[in-house]
């Protein structure tokens, strides 16, 4: 197994002090490469996922969210699914005062499909 493979396997979300507790403000962030596989014909699907929140006490990591992301990779799960299942990850490990999570799929078949769930406090 490789170096890489081996740091996908193991990552989970791991999440720092919010430094500015108290302080509402957004984060955005952009994972462009999401991939994981259709659980009927498992073909692979091809997404962006855009992860919008407003921190409470806990902040994610970056490179660990890079990770738990890539860990989707060899999945069969629905892109319903596969979105559902980030946020309530993502809300579980951060607790976040509000949240929102997009999956921009590519098109496959001519047709194009966007996911999007929310989470507040």
């Amino acid at each position: 197994m490789k170096y890489g493979e081996r740091e996908i396997l193991d990552g989970e979300l791991i999440t720092f002090p919010n430094p500015r507790i108290g302080r509402r403000y957004f984060v955005n962030i952009t994972l462009p490469e999401f991939t994981c596989k259709c659980p009927f014909s498992g073909y692979p699907d091809f997404a962006a996922i855009h992860i919008t929140y407003v921190p409470d006490e806990r902040v994610v990591e970056l490179k660990a969210l890079k990770l738990y992301i890539n860990s989707y990779r060899d999945r069969y799960i629905s892109h319903e699914e596969s979105i559902n299942q980030i946020l309530d990850d993502f809300v579980a490990a951060c607790s976040p005062l509000e949240a929102t999570i997009k999956g921009d799929f590519l098109p496959r078949g001519n047709v194009h499909t966007v996911i999007e769930v929310r989470h507040e406090k």
